[in-house]
């Protein structure tokens, strides 16, 4: 118990000691320089925090877009296969690095969005088989329908 309060005596001293021996040495030069910096600083920092606000507002409204962009259209699902960019999707490196195994700490992220395109992806095949078939089963009832006129 004496060795941490002789510490904790040792490192006031030293601070306290540091903290006049800087402010017994400043030199008029040093003051104005100080106050300079800290002006410059209280000035300054509005505008800096504005300027980082539009960037990180900038950037959301990019990946806004482009997960708007990943939407589908309700004529891509009548038609043929819905060509789907899904958010966030790049290339098909990821693909190729999930299969060979290479991964890391960092690429957490990677394959956790990875997962989450592939359960998209998936849904958005079961919807397409789904609109398929219900097509296919009205064009049945059609073919039925002119076979029992006859």
């Amino acid at each position: 118990m004496d060795g941490i309060a002789n510490v904790v005596t040792v490192l006031g001293d030293r601070i306290t000691n540091n903290v006049k021996g800087t402010f017994a040495n400043m030199t008029a030069e040093k003051w104005i320089r100080l106050i300079i910096i800290v002006g410059a600083y209280a000035l300054l920092r509005p505008y800096i925090i504005k300027l980082g606000g539009k960037a990180q507002m900038k950037k959301h409204e990019e990946e806004s877009a482009e997960a708007l962009r990943g939407t589908i259209s309700p004529n891509e699902l009548r038609g043929q296969k819905a060509m789907v960019r899904l958010p966030g999707e790049d290339s098909d490196s990821e693909d190729d690095e999930a299969q060979n195994g290479e991964s890391s700490a960092a690429d957490w992220g990677k394959k956790a969005r990875k997962r989450q395109r592939m359960v998209i992806k998936k849904l958005i095949e079961a919807e397409e088989d789904k609109l398929r078939e219900s097509k296919e089963e009205e064009e049945d009832k059609d073919i039925e329908e002119f076979l029992l006129k006859d």
